[in-house]
């Protein structure tokens, strides 16, 4: 009987399921991009990204610290942002949400009247962290 008992237990601990841990490694997701198909130097493209931190030391606000890493999957150029700082320093809060990053106007790097183009993203916190790496769907810029 005392078999039973423990083998019921070990069932129904293991049947548990745990809930997903928000990482101090900040962690993102890619949510959209826009417009479809875009005019060479006019058009900004809009991608929207979600975040999440459980420490909350994503961001900052000296303006002369990048991070925020958008690159051209075309030719390897990296563009860098800044993200401010979204909790105060030294607090210890879990944070997650979106943030939508505007590339301006962008060119065709080939000789046709039309090229794909798509990006890959990551952030770093103020621990130095660095996200997991996403890539945008593509998009199509035109003359």
């Amino acid at each position: 009987m005392k078999i039973l008992i423990f083998i019921l237990f070990a069932i129904l601990l293991f049947s548990c399921k745990k809930e997903d841990a928000v990482s101090d490694i900040p962690q993102i997701e890619f949510l959209s991009i826009s417009p479809t198909t875009a005019q060479e130097y006019i058009d900004d493209i809009i991608v929207k990204i979600s975040y999440a931190d459980a420490n909350g030391d994503l961001g900052e606000n000296n303006p002369d610290i990048f991070n925020l890493f958008i690159t051209d999957k075309r030719n390897e150029i990296e563009y860098k942002f800044r993200i401010p700082e979204l909790t105060p320093n030294g607090s210890d809060i879990a944070i997650e949400g979106n943030f939508n990053i505007t590339i301006n106007g962008t060119g065709i790097t080939s000789e046709s009247s039309s090229q794909k183009v798509a990006y890959s993203i990551y952030v770093k916190d103020r621990a130095g962290n660095k996200s997991n790496i996403i890539t945008t769907s593509e998009i199509t810029i035109q003359e």
